[in-house]
């Protein structure tokens, strides 16, 4: 198995009743489908994100699973969720990996592409 067999999309909006434009606090929400389209069953055991704002400000974030599990994805199988970021600016970006284990304790990385964070109209 290898991280071309793991797919993952994302879908982000702007949460305006969760932020505070006057106060610089931007609040977004973002869905990961997660689909493994390989042969084997995978387990998400952790992940990394670097959460980059409009004004280059970086935060890393890292740890177990994701929202406080760490799914097992049989093959064709698929697994999403939701979950959130604050940002300082209106626009932003984030991007990391997420890191799988097969059943034979063979572990590697599946890469997530950057992705958008804006306020509606904010961008051109």
């Amino acid at each position: 198995m290898s991280p071309d067999d793991i797919c993952i999309r994302v879908k982000t909006r702007f949460l305006p009743e969760q932020s505070q434009p006057d106060e610089a606090k931007f609040a977004f929400a973002y869905h990961i489908t997660i689909d493994n389209t390989g042969d084997q069953a995978a387990t998400l055991l952790s992940r990394y994100w670097r959460i980059t704002d409009g004004n280059q400000k970086c935060q890393e974030v890292a740890g177990p699973g994701v929202v406080g599990e760490q799914p097992r994805l049989e093959p064709g199988g698929t697994h999403s969720y939701t979950s959130g970021v604050l940002l300082d600016t209106p626009v932003g970006t984030m991007e990391g990996h997420y890191h799988f284990q097969v059943e034979d304790r063979t572990g590697f990385d599946v890469p997530i592409a950057p992705f958008l964070l804006a306020v509606p109209g904010a961008i051109n």
